[in-house]
């Protein structure tokens, strides 16, 4: 997704540009890149795994047809400029082109920085963090620029809708509070159970309830839905309509779910899936809740009372919510996508 946002602000700053996408045959760009109207390449990737290690005995093989798909893919495109949003697929081919001499631009989501960049960050032209606090983790080359512009999103509308109109469209009462939780596009198993526990047992009053619980819980979950009170979906597209009605939001803390949520200056409760890649969405919420930007709770203290009770609290303290928009909005980049593409254009004549 930031790639994606960097590609259309590119060509918005600048027409003549083509951006080409890179991927991995299984990420999920191997399902979103063919609705997008770019031309892409998808490799032979697999991810490095941390805990069953046992399955990285494959990568000397997986390496070698990498780098002849990611050589076939330079050759091919002759690219100005590379660029490189993290992941598994990014670290082979961007070494590749930086070795041939094209520049490279680097950007990490993460507050603490993913393998990709801080193995390449001495190679690379520019570097752009989404959080500050990336940069005392970043080992740069003398000729290095490190910027901090944010995360490349789509941003939110000026002027922001009303909220009493959002919550109308989506059939919701005007004036009840509205709590909007996801889990991610593929949903949060144990977020889920939670909430739908909270429910069950009445603990979250005469709140509305927006609800994305990814594709495959959906069927499963589509009871809960409820006329002038919960709207329930398997996946929000566009993810505005439930951002502009609620109130607040319970959410994992990946980098670009959190930099939306600045964004807006939305009060967010921040569960971090606990496996991910180098602890990374629990280094985000930690840094957000630093700053009362939002609140982090631990999936390993997460439980029906407390989950409903921190929503309340979000709900019928409207001086702590106040407090908690204004450090989201301080740490919100709405216009980070444009913002790096026009400074990136200074590596191209």
């Amino acid at each position: 997704m930031p790639a994606l946002a960097l590609a259309e602000a590119l060509q918005q700053v600048r027409p003549d540009i083509e951006p080409v996408l890179v991927g991995a045959t299984r990420g999920v760009e191997a399902h979103v890149l063919p609705s997008k109207s770019y031309r892409f390449h998808l490799l032979p990737v697999e991810p490095i795994h941390r805990r069953r290690w046992w399955r990285n005995l494959r990568w000397p093989l997986i390496l070698g047809e990498l780098l002849r798909a990611g050589a076939r893919v330079l050759d091919e495109e002759q690219p100005s400029l590379a660029i490189g949003t993290g992941g598994y697929a990014a670290g082979p081919i961007l070494f590749q082109a930086a070795k041939r001499g094209i520049p490279l631009v680097l950007q990490e989501q993460n507050a603490y920085p993913g393998i990709t960049t801080r193995w390449l960050a001495r190679r690379a032209q520019q570097i752009y963090l989404g959080f500050p606090e990336a940069r005392v983790h970043v080992r740069q080359g003398a000729h290095t620029e490190l910027c901090q512009y944010g995360n490349p999103i789509a941003p939110p509308p000026e002027p922001l809708p009303e909220k009493a109109e959002a919550k109308l469209r989506l059939g919701l009462p005007s004036d009840v509070p509205a709590a909007f939780v996801m889990g991610g596009s593929q949903g949060a198993r144990t977020i889920n159970a939670t909430v739908s526990a909270a429910v069950d047992g009445g603990l979250l009053g005469n709140v509305s309830l927006l609800w994305s619980t990814g594709p495959s819980h959906a069927q499963q979950l589509g009871g809960y839905a409820s006329a002038g009170h919960r709207v329930v979906r398997g996946f929000w597209d566009p993810v505005s309509e439930a951002y502009a009605a609620a109130d607040a939001v319970v959410a994992r803390a990946g980098a670009m779910t959190t930099a939306e949520l600045c964004a807006w200056g939305l009060p967010t409760i921040l569960i971090p899936l606990p496996t991910a890649a180098g602890g990374h969405q629990a280094r985000n919420a930690e840094a957000l809740a630093r700053d009362g930007a939002a609140v982090h709770l631990p999936e390993s203290q997460l439980d029906p009372q407390r989950l409903a009770s921190e929503i309340l609290d979000l709900l019928t303290e409207p001086e702590r919510a106040a407090a908690m928009k204004r450090s989201a909005l301080a740490r919100g980049h709405p216009k980070a996508a444009e913002n790096i593409a026009r400074h990136i254009l200074s590596l191209i004549a």
